[in-house]
């Protein structure tokens, strides 16, 4: 047998054990070392049936990636796949039945169904989550699926990738029986009990019955694909996940397959699955920081602090709590307490409201939140995040107290959007536990923390921010100290451009559109009315003294901040709001006031296309993260994805402005931002490195290759 599959005997039943850590992904040699495994017990005349269960923490989670690519880029040709193996186990003649505890994703599901029985663990998951990554199952899941849950149940499983508990499964027929206790011992009593019971066994291939119906099928299907144009807007694979599922209904097993295959290659060969791909190893590449020791010791968080009740401290608050780890919540008078602590609360009961927290739950994770209005038991805390509004002077003022009435060894971190961490830090005794912790709005919600490391920053401070993101659940994403960083100093150029061709001729609801159609999650104007204009008005302020003569400025936000139009709470801003339900109107006030701004600067307004709004708004983002990369503010291209994904709605499908600039040919942007240099100014001088690695034909994702060690 394989290293990585083991058969042994439990008396007439045997044992096939998968062993590929940590995740028992479908690997080379895990499905020859199954195939070996269940062809030796199907000729040992001793064995009377078997049992498929996964070595460690789980049973298969998935294939493995990594294969996808070498099939992309020509080095691996899939043809059949693991169908031939997937047929001789579910055509064995001895009762097979998989043992699922951890999670039977992708591949594992697909392996499971081939045989012929399923138990489970309560705790297990299963799921067909190949739509997350841009494909869809290949290897005969969208054929057996429909067949063991029916219709509905597997489109939405195909489509959509979401997990689904055990005792979902059971009802939905994917599961035969859930073990309570030892799942090996229950498996090979249930294939025991199978091969005892003189039947053949059951094969999923032949099941008929879930599949039958026209009509039902039809109403299925319908819904379906209604879902998917709600719930995946311009996303590809979910589509041709109904579609596989359609031919299930009607082609036969092995024409079904077919089928699926062909679909499959037509979503594994499209840039949505290469950027989706390139999107799940980013996640994982952009935890690893150069010049950190793997084995750097790490600031054990046992009790946080958070100083600002507002809404990002008490979102961050909530962070802490979510985890498990006590915090103090502190604000300076006891009415901004209740209000910060009656939001955090309005919060955590809209989540229960919902399903997604338990009321017990709710009141667990509340208990560890104590709202204080002094710094007396700041002592305690191992870490602590300011939270006030952006203004230097604020933040400094802050700091200077934190130094005097935390441990020498906490942690002082800043939720700062903008400002300078260095002289932040500089308000305190250490700067060498002084860190930037910028967290995105809701900060309990959005996945990415932007880790600031400042100059001083220790690499202590720098390995436990990272460690302590994924503990909050975040994606922690480490940049250097400069205005904006580097998501907003980027976003800072993208809001420009928007601005800009509002005066030069667009409308508001074409510029959002446009970008909306491209895949963001918002518009970039709709963005500024969501998070508030007057933070961005505040942060001009800020660096107003530091803005070169001479330079074209966008003009209008700062007007309608002016009239108190601050966007959604204020009920107007670039629109109109219909509140409660924030419905975004146009508004003819603001379009006259754009056209008054333009009018008194000279410019003369005019028809602005699709293109040319994508091409502005989105070459700028390129062109000062290029800059950036440079100047080594970002560690690397995939960085600047993955903040932009997590952090801004970015697309995933599209990749990340770095990756999407790769796929439109980074010849083709730095002749678009020479063309837009001669036209708007210096504002457009390209990046030194964008007319490197497009001159000499390369792209970002070499860029990276260059900074793996």
């Amino acid at each position: 047998m394989s290293d990585l599959v083991s058969l042994t005997k439990d008396g007439d039943i045997a044992v096939i054990t998968i062993n590929n850590p940590p995740v028992n992904a479908m690997s080379p040699g895990v499905p020859e070392g199954i195939l070996a495994s269940v062809q030796a017990a199907e000729k040992d005349s001793a064995i009377k049936g078997m049992v498929l269960i996964g070595g460690g923490r789980t049973f298969i989670a998935g294939a493995d990636i990594k294969e996808f690519g070498k099939i992309t880029a020509g080095q691996k040709d899939r043809k059949l796949g693991i169908h031939p193996i997937l047929a001789v186990i579910e055509n064995c003649a001895k009762p097979i039945v998989c043992a699922i505890h951890g999670t039977a994703f992708g591949g594992g599901l697909e392996t499971a169904m081939a045989c012929h029985y399923r138990v489970a663990v309560p705790s297990a998951l299963v799921g067909q989550p190949e739509c997350k990554l841009g494909i869809i199952p290949g290897a005969a899941g969208t054929q057996r699926l429909p067949r063991l849950a029916g219709v509905a149940v597997a489109a939405e499983m195909c489509a959509f990738g979401d997990p689904v508990p055990a005792p979902k499964a059971l009802e939905a027929g994917i599961i035969d029986k859930l073990i309570e206790g030892d799942l090996l011992a229950g498996a090979v009593a249930f294939a025991r009990e199978k091969a005892a019971s003189g039947k053949p066994p059951r094969k999923t291939c032949d099941q008929t019955d879930k599949i039958s119906n026209a009509q039902e099928n039809e109403t299925a299907l319908a819904a379906a694909r209604a879902n998917v144009k709600k719930r995946s807007r311009n996303l590809l694979a979910p589509r041709k996940a109904v579609d596989a599922v359609e031919a299930a209904t009607k082609l036969p097993f092995e024409q079904g397959i077919a089928k699926e295959a062909e679909l499959f290659n037509d979503c594994l060969f499209s840039d949505q699955s290469k950027a989706l791909i390139h999107v799940f190893f980013g996640e994982r590449a952009v935890a690893k920081v150069p010049g950190i020791a793997k084995d750097q010791a790490l600031i054990p968080i046992k009790r946080a602090a958070v100083v600002g009740g507002g809404t990002m401290g008490g979102g961050i608050t909530m962070n802490y709590a979510n985890a498990g780890i006590p915090v103090l919540f502190k604000e300076i008078s006891q009415e901004a307490l209740d209000r910060g602590l009656g939001i955090i609360k309005k919060n955590y009961a809209a989540t229960v409201a919902k399903g997604r927290l338990t009321q017990k739950q709710m009141d667990e994770r509340l208990a560890l939140i104590e709202p204080v209005l002094s710094f007396d038991r700041f002592k305690e805390a191992d870490i602590v995040t300011e939270a006030v509004f952006e203004e230097m002077a604020l933040k400094k003022k802050v700091f200077a107290e934190l130094d005097k009435v935390t441990r020498p060894d906490a942690i002082l971190a800043s939720n700062t959007s903008t400002l300078n961490v260095n002289e932040i830090a500089s308000a305190t005794s250490r700067p060498a536990q002084v860190i930037g912790h910028h967290y995105f709005s809701p900060a309990n919600v959005m996945r990415v923390i932007e880790v600031v490391r400042g100059d001083k920053s220790s690499d202590a401070v720098i390995a436990t921010s990272m460690a302590l993101s994924k503990k909050l659940s975040k994606v922690g994403i480490l940049v250097g100290n400069c205005r904006g960083f580097v998501g907003n100093r980027m976003f800072h150029c993208y809001q420009r451009e928007a601005q800009f061709l509002a005066e030069e001729g667009a409308t508001i609801e074409q510029i959002d559109g446009a970008l909306y159609e491209f895949g963001m999650a918002m518009g970039p104007l709709a963005v500024g009315d969501l998070a508030g204009l007057d933070v961005g008005w505040r942060i001009r302020k800020e660096y107003k003294h530091l803005e070169p003569a001479g330079i074209r400025q966008p003009e209008v936000a700062d007007q309608l901040c002016e009239q108190g139009r601050y966007g959604q709470k204020t009920g107007a801003g670039w629109y109109k709001y219909d509140l409660p339900n924030r419905t975004p109107i146009a508004d003819p006030a603001v379009q006259k006031i754009i056209e008054e701004t333009a009018a008194k600067a000279g410019i003369k307004r005019r028809t602005i296309s699709s293109e040319e709004i994508l091409e502005r708004t989105l070459y700028a983002l390129v062109n000062e993260g290029a800059t950036i990369l440079a100047e080594g503010i970002a560690l690397r291209a995939v960085d600047i994805d993955m903040l932009y994904i997590l952090g801004y709605g970015f697309p995933a499908f599209r990749g990340g402005p770095m990756w999407y600039a790769d796929t439109v040919g980074l010849k083709k942007v730095y002749d678009k931002v020479c063309e837009f240099e001669k036209q708007h100014g210096s504002l457009w001088e390209p990046s030194p490195l964008l007319k490197e690695l497009a001159t000499s034909g390369k792209t970002f994702a070499d860029f990276d290759k260059t900074k793996e060690s």
